[in-house]
């Protein structure tokens, strides 16, 4: 799957991952590069296709499949991060997560389908898909769900040639992660990383080392996880 000449669309291209996506994408040659958000007057990539996007609205959804009916590559990047909890989290947070990350992914995937045989899909997740972290169990359970989702998808659009990849990644340096004062990456480097990925028709991507290691340590006993876990992130926030 070549970048250059492809036509694609990426989800949340208003800013962080997507809007560097789509700067990377028209680097690379991209012949159209569809740049989606909920508010798409706030994109500001030169020479990008500007569409509006909410990928909750099932209207919107199909309005989007509509405006771009050339779609070679899908990139589902738009997330968000409530901060809730599972136990004590504010419910209605945690469906938005689970609405956005599973339900809204799956959709946009349901609709673009039909015109993405021979291309490609690229999901973009987390390291935390694999890993709890406190303050984050609804990002941690909708992620592991988009997990999921990637891997049945990639299953089930085998038949008509379609290559699903899933990107795995610790911190970036953008918006969402701008508490956070451990070592980021910067965002330039994932993007590099996933669209190489892509390239090679690779089914996952793991765009740093954080996301390497909790990828290694789901063969062991999360008793043992957890206690590694705790020590690494101590030391990457100090």
């Amino acid at each position: 799957m070549q970048i250059n000449g492809a036509n694609v669309l990426v989800t949340g291209a208003n800013r962080g991952l997507g809007r560097q996506f789509a700067r990377s994408l028209a680097e690379r040659g991209a012949a159209k590069v569809y740049a989606t958000a909920r508010r798409p007057e706030l994109i500001d990539v030169p020479g990008v296709i500007p569409v509006r996007l909410d990928i909750t609205d099932g209207d919107s959804v199909a309005a989007a499949a509509a405006a771009a009916p050339d779609v070679d590559i899908l990139i589902n990047n738009a997330g968000i991060s409530t901060g809730a909890n599972l136990i004590t989290g504010d419910l209605a947070a945690i469906r938005s997560e689970m609405d956005t990350h599973f339900y809204g992914t799956l959709g946009v995937i349901r609709a673009f389908a039909p015109q993405l045989a021979g291309g490609a899909i690229l999901n973009v997740l987390s390291a935390i898909s694999w890993l709890a972290v406190d303050g984050a169990g609804a990002y941690h359970a909708a992620k592991a769900a988009e997990w999921a989702l990637t891997n049945s998808a990639r299953l089930e659009l085998a038949a008509q040639g379609t290559l699903v990849t899933g990107l795995h990644l610790g911190a970036a340096d953008t918006d969402m992660m701008a508490w956070y004062d451990g070592d980021k990456t910067a965002p330039e480097v994932i993007v590099a990383a996933a669209l190489d990925g892509v390239e090679a028709s690779r089914t996952e991507v793991l765009a740093d080392a954080w996301s390497a290691q909790v990828k290694a340590w789901l063969s062991q006993d999360p008793a043992v996880v957890y206690r590694e876990a705790a020590a690494a992130l101590s030391v990457l926030a100090a």
